[in-house]
């Protein structure tokens, strides 16, 4: 064999090895079943929860059709579980779920009249809306006259969490850098004592108290949305259009539902300050969840999940019962079980 040839050969081995170990690594990484390990490309080995999650009956976990139910939720991610809606079918409300996302985030001028062509005969709406879209949400309302798109909601969670840890399975959809690249950024993370950005706007940052409030391995550090600081605090003038989209659209009761950031829960309880002092005392309809979420967190284990932006099971169930009695307030009794 010739010296080129014999050259060649050995790079094309050496490359060969390389893309094999490459792929090794990431076909043995976890699985990422966090939005924010997977955007992150961090560890689910450090960053994923250990503490199985609570179930619930899945009697409880359906959707009621438009014109039979007796609440109608307009909710975002945070809604999808069906999970903290849960809590008000099992105590015999009928409730439907349809999202901010299907109609392009903006609640329109003409919002009474499409409830009217929904056949919705129920006694509440609820808005819910996470802190760090709520912003965006009014801007965009406050430019739509019209909603264009009909009513539509599923009979099922569109999200199903897990209800236990995944167990170790071969990541076979990996690339091949991926395995290395969540190594690589997992070993920044653990050596970094500050704040630190990863892929896809995602930040590791340390949690005072961490291991007292969660059970991932890293309980000192957490994955957390970039989007939570980008897109800025919620001001008194998000809560004017709240008042008067409330004030213009009055034949049904409406409640709002303002979830706080993961961050705004526990990094930065002040961050929308003047939102969360102006809605205790506007009168609009719906709890207070920065002072919900404020006393929860540090009262329930993985209150948020640890690898994810999103409130656990564990935090919605209690957020369902926070909502529960919420909703008492304005149908005392669920009509379906009036005399």
């Amino acid at each position: 064999m010739t010296t080129p040839a014999k050259v060649w050969l050995r790079f094309f081995l050496i490359g060969y090895i390389v893309l094999m170990a490459l792929w090794i690594v990431s076909l043995t990484s976890p699985v990422p079943y966090g939005d924010l390990t997977r955007i992150g490309r961090l560890s689910e080995r450090e960053f994923g929860w250990t503490a199985p999650p609570p179930k619930v009956d899945p009697a409880y976990l359906k959707g009621t059709p438009v014109d039979q139910a007796d609440i109608m939720v307009i909710g975002d991610s945070f809604s999808m579980t069906f999970r903290w809606q849960s809590v008000l079918a099992k105590a015999g409300y009928r409730v439907t779920t349809t999202y901010w996302g299907q109609y392009e985030n903006a609640l329109c001028g003409d919002f009474d009249q499409w409830i009217e062509r929904t056949g919705f005969k129920g006694k509440l709406i609820i808005i819910e809306s996470v802190e760090r879209l709520l912003g965006d949400r009014t801007k965009d309302s406050m430019k739509c006259q019209k909603m264009i798109r009909p009513y539509d909601a599923m009979d099922h969670p569109l999200i199903t969490p897990d209800e236990t840890v995944p167990s170790p399975a071969p990541n076979w959809n990996v690339q091949f850098l991926t395995g290395i690249t969540t190594y690589y950024n997992t070993w920044k993370a653990k050596k970094s004592a500050t704040d630190i950005h990863f892929d896809w706007n995602t930040w590791v940052r340390p949690v005072p108290d961490g291991c007292k409030l969660f059970s991932h391995r890293l309980c000192d550090k957490m994955p957390f949305f970039a989007e939570d600081d980008d897109n800025g605090p919620l001001t008194l003038a998000h809560l004017e259009w709240m008042k008067n989209f409330t004030k213009a659209h009055s034949k049904l009761p409406i409640m709002w539902m303002v979830i706080p950031n993961k961050t705004t829960v526990y990094l930065k309880p002040d961050y929308s300050k003047d939102f969360e002092a102006g809605f205790r005392t506007s009168g609009l309809p719906g709890p207070d969840l920065y002072a919900f979420t404020r006393e929860k967190h540090t009262q329930i284990h993985d209150f948020y999940f640890s690898n994810d932006t999103h409130m656990s099971m564990h935090g919605q169930l209690a957020l369902g019962e926070r909502m529960l009695a919420a909703v008492r307030e304005v149908v005392p009794t669920p009509p379906s079980k009036s005399p």
